[in-house]
């Protein structure tokens, strides 16, 4: 296989955040590891920045939502994690090109959804060509355009699944968060009136992103007090079909992006007694989706939000915050 190069000095090992065990946020650590080299179809990026999202705390912790610690051997591993360097997206520049890679060369700088392939925590990542990859918006940093990825990529392929426009009413539960957030952003961009689910501390940003309305959920329940909305979105994992199959008109849709066994498995019951939308899993997103935000990001209409930025020394301080489960949007871990 031939590979097109920068022009950059080469090196066999770099440096990466790696989980060994599952554990705490002290199993992560950085460590010296072979430095990956890219397949026909795959793009080798050198990292400026990733963030540090659920996901890795997930499959850090073997923390799965209710019901799900069946798939633990299969989705996290058995003894230590299955993936122990993290890291589900990348912004960089790309160092090497396949020989079947089309439309990125050595030099371009881009942002990547490496997804559940993970290694966006290290110096270098491999990228698929079957991943979500686009160019950098020109203006903004490696920090600020990293802290649209993971969010934004995981917002499109839910809001994929339904037809917003203007009027469509548009609840988020969890409308703080890194998929919250974009939610929020994208929903309001089509023309829908947004309701954003969050604490009161979190108001005004969401409302500054773009919703309307804000249920801060310590004080009420925006499931029992007789609004409707066409599309529900959950970033939480507390609100199943059950308990707001009220909440929805009729022919709307539920978009769980985050639940549990439970959830998974009835959707399609709860979808076809009710005649809703109910789902647990979004369309595919592609090139063109990912650079389309980034083209919005560019003319700040989508804007990243990021409520810490670590060094890569500093990971497990990063990990421990996102534990905390008070992140507002993105965590964002500065590699270079």
């Amino acid at each position: 296989m031939t590979t097109k190069t920068a022009n950059t000095a080469s090196t066999s090992t770099m440096r990466a955040a790696v989980a060994r065990r599952f554990g705490g946020p002290e199993v992560v650590r950085v460590e010296e590891v072979r430095r990956p080299e890219p397949k026909a179809d795959e793009l080798l990026v050198r990292v400026h920045a990733s963030t540090v999202s659920i996901a890795d705390h997930r499959m850090r912790s073997r923390d799965l939502p209710e019901g799900l610690g069946i798939m633990i051997p299969v989705a996290l591993g058995v003894f230590r994690p299955r993936k122990p360097v993290l890291g589900m997206d990348v912004a960089g520049i790309v160092e090497a090109v396949g020989e079947d890679v089309e439309g990125f060369a050595p030099g371009d700088e881009v942002v990547a959804m490496l997804g559940g392939d993970f290694g966006g925590h290290a110096e270098y990542a491999r990228v698929p060509m079957s991943k979500a990859i686009a160019h950098k918006p020109a203006n903004l940093s490696w920090e600020e355009a990293v802290a649209l990825v993971f969010g934004g990529h995981t917002a499109l392929a839910y809001l994929g699944m339904v037809d917003i426009g203007p009027g469509t009413e548009v609840l988020v539960n969890g409308a703080s968060g890194a998929v919250g957030t974009a939610v929020v952003q994208l929903a309001a961009l089509r023309g829908a009136r947004v309701t954003a689910v969050t604490s009161a501390g979190n108001a005004d940003l969401v409302t500054s992103l773009g919703a309307d309305r804000v249920i801060d959920y310590r004080a009420a329940d925006f499931a029992s007090d007789g609004s409707t909305y066409d599309v529900i979105v959950e970033c939480v994992g507390n609100a199943p079909f059950d308990r707001v199959e009220h909440s929805l008109k009729p022919g709307g849709a539920l978009l769980l992006v985050v639940t549990g066994l439970r959830g998974m498995l009835r959707a399609k019951r709860d979808a076809r007694r009710s005649g809703s939308l109910v789902t647990s899993a979004g369309t595919s997103v592609s090139h063109e989706d990912l650079a389309a935000l980034m083209r919005l990001a560019e003319a700040g209409e989508f804007r990243p939000v990021i409520d810490r930025t670590y060094d890569l020394d500093d990971v497990a301080q990063a990990h421990r915050y996102v534990d905390s489960g008070h992140k507002r949007g993105n965590v964002v871990l500065r590699i270079r």
